[in-house]
């Protein structure tokens, strides 16, 4: 099976020419250790501490097991022993001074991996704060699916124009978007290692038995499997807690908590309202995505892309697909989405789908299942009273080409979004 080239090489690359350490976390098997391979294998030795002998070692005695593996190394599920960060934070000193005594050029000594967001960004901020570079990975982006250089994100008309006339021949149908959204952008799946609805039933059984069984009560995992069941139902909408604790049997605090442990896994994401200095009429609800589509159709039961297409959530699985693109996109060119990807919705029923937030600048993005909706920019000028820059705005659909929508938006095809 050939090698699928990933955005985020470029980002791991650089960040491993600015720190002795770099650590990439994201779900299970979105390719982590594949990439890792590819860009460092050749040049650094590997441990897995998903083998129990491994990890034993590094919990009991860090220490012997960095001396008895040396650098540079690859430590994959590192989160498995955070008593290796001390340890590391040493040895990356040790070497500093080693490196500066003798005037030679620092290298790149450790590459972390870790499924669990929570777990490792929490052991770098204590251990490892300005010596190690950290990314975010996420299965694959329509970019990567395609072959296209995914390039960063902008939603000025000009730079979409100029991607538009480099990927000519790029355009997909609605058809063919739904069937994108259906299969997902798990790797094994997209390069055909793998059964979709099988794969998908194996992933679920994995995630369950190793990312969260020692994370919730003892019995809890069918009411668990449920609840990420009701979760995926309920994507592209506003998150009310006391809703979903209602249908999944469970209380508001223990919705939150699985809510988190989703979250933190790489499941799903929340996307906030834009509040800096808005008014209270503002909704503060956050808005529930799937960051894989195929993952969450194969949760509802969805059996074709057809129905999917044709079904009452159509329309969230659209907008959940250009969201989790955008973010994809950001993650791959070391960006935070939580910095730049917001959400607008006020108590008179106004809302706008994104807010993209770039320097001082606002842009409105609205996404539409149909081609040429009707007056899909109206909500736009909501973000005036901001009293900030409002730039062009987007409206996402299954259109063949960039085109005015007015004066001050644009429709943008979704099969542009990060090619």
């Amino acid at each position: 099976m050939a090698y699928v080239t990933r955005t985020i090489e470029n980002s791991m690359r650089a960040a491993g020419d600015s720190f002795p350490c770099i650590a990439v976390y994201g779900p299970r098997q979105v390719g982590k250790s594949t990439t890792i391979d590819h860009l460092f294998g050749g040049a650094m030795r590997a441990v897995t501490l998903d083998d129990a002998e491994d990890r034993n070692l590094a919990r009991q005695n860090p220490k012997l097991f960095l001396e008895g593996y040396g650098w540079p190394l690859i430590i994959d599920e590192v989160q498995k022993a955070p008593e290796l960060l001390d340890e590391i934070k040493i040895a990356i000193d040790r070497q500093r001074l080693d490196w500066l005594k003798n005037g030679s050029e620092r290298r790149l000594m450790y590459v972390l991996t870790g499924s669990s967001r929570f777990e490792l960004q929490q052991g770098i901020s204590d251990s490892l704060a300005g010596r190690c570079g950290v990314l975010e990975m996420s299965s694959f982006s329509q970019a990567e699916k395609y072959g296209a250089a995914g390039v960063p994100f902008s939603p000025s008309p000009e730079t979409l124009h100029e991607r538009e006339r480099a990927l000519r021949g790029g355009y997909r149908t609605r058809t063919q978007i739904f069937e994108d959204i259906f299969q997902g952008g798990m790797p094994d799946v997209c390069t055909g290692a793998a059964e979709r609805s099988a794969y998908y039933k194996a992933y679920a059984a994995t995630y369950l038995e190793k990312d969260v069984r020692s994370l919730i009560a003892a019995g809890s995992e069918a009411q668990f499997r449920n609840f990420l069941t009701l979760a995926a139902l309920r994507t592209a909408q506003e998150l009310h807690y006391d809703a979903l604790a209602a249908g999944a049997g469970i209380d508001v605090r223990t919705c939150r908590r699985w809510l988190s442990i989703l979250e933190t896994s790489g499941i799903i994401t929340l996307l906030h309202p834009y509040l800096p200095n808005a008014s209270n009429r503002i909704i503060k609800a956050p808005k529930l995505y799937f960051m894989d589509t195929g993952l969450c159709a194969w949760l509802c039961k969805w059996p074709d892309p057809r129905m999917l297409e044709q079904c009452a959530m159509g329309g969230a699985f659209f907008e959940t697909y250009a969201v989790s693109e955008l973010i994809k996109n950001l993650r791959s060119h070391g960006r935070d989405p939580k910095e730049h990807l917001f959400y607008y919705r006020d108590t008179d029923q106004k809302e706008i789908d994104m807010v993209y937030a770039e320097g001082n600048t606002l842009y409105p993005i609205e996404v539409k299942t149909n081609e040429s909706p009707r007056n899909p920019a109206k909500h736009f000028g909501a973000l005036a009273k901001y009293k900030m820059p409002v730039g062009t705005g987007l409206v996402i659909d299954t259109c063949e080409t960039v085109r005015p929508v007015n004066g001050s938006a644009y429709f943008c095809p979704v099969w542009l979004l990060g090619m």
